[in-house]
This record gives structure tokens, C-alpha cells and sequence, in this order.
């Protein structure tokens, strides 16, 4: 969605494209933190979050809190007002605890070998 958000800018389709992006019902934008924004793409989220809002639903997910919007997006004002629109009507529900994509513990059993069961006692 940022590739074709500033894909946009050359061609000068945006304003086409954010009323297209703007009417998704529901918008999900998966890991917002883990990505490198440039100018014109924190512009534009602002301006699709502006649009969308009290309008449709939006789901974000990330792994930084707040705070750290402000180095993501890096412009104070841009965020003050994000974060404004976002969090006026939202809920936020933070997960903690190990990762689930960790890896399993270790095995004994061989994958395809049939498992051992255990003793079963007699009825009386």
C-alpha cells in the first residue's frame, strides 16, 4: 500500500487512490513498525488515516508503542495529529508474553513415529 501510496505521487493519482483506500471496510495495516517511511509516505498515511476517520474501521498493528511513532513517522506534528485521530475512538489491545512464533521445544520423538501412550490403569 506505501509502494503504490508513493507510486502515486509521480503520476498524481493520489488523490484517486486515497478515496479508493479510504472506503476499505476494514483497512488492516499489518506491522506498521517495521517499516522505513519516506516523507511523502508518512504524508500520505496521515492524509488516508484523515479520511478514514470516524468514517470506517482501520486495524493497525505494531510492535512500538506510541512514543516511538514519533522516530517512525519523524515529523512531531504529523504524529501529535495521527495519534489524535487514532487513539479519539479506538481500542488498543496490547499482547504480552513469549512470541508465538518461537520454536517448539525440542522433540524426543521422531516426526511420523507413533507416540507412546501412557499406562492406563484398570477399571474396577
Amino acid at each position: 500500500m506505501l509502494d503504490e501510496l508513493y507510486a502515486s505521487l509521480a503520476d498524481r493519482s493520489t488523490p484517486k487512490l486515497l478515496t479508493q483506500l479510504a472506503r476499505f471496510q476494514p483497512l488492516l495495516i499489518d506491522e506498521l513498525g517495521y517499516l522505513t517511511l519516506k516523507p511523502e509516505q508518512s504524508n500520505a498515511i496521515f492524509r488516508l488515516m484523515d479520511q478514514r476517520y470516524g468514517r470506517v474501521t482501520t486495524i493497525i498493528t505494531t510492535n512500538l508503542d506510541p512514543p516511538a511513532w514519533y522516530v517512525l513517522f519523524a515529523n512531531k506534528a504529523l504524529v501529535d495529529a495521527l495519534l489524535d485521530r487514532l487513539q479519539h475512538r479506538c481500542i488498543t489491545i496490547r499482547i504480552e508474553g513469549p512470541s508465538l512464533r518461537a520454536p517448539d521445544p525440542p522433540s524426543s520423538a521422531k516426526p511420523g513415529a507413533p507416540r507412546k501412550s501412557a499406562p492406563q490403569t484398570p477399571a474396577k
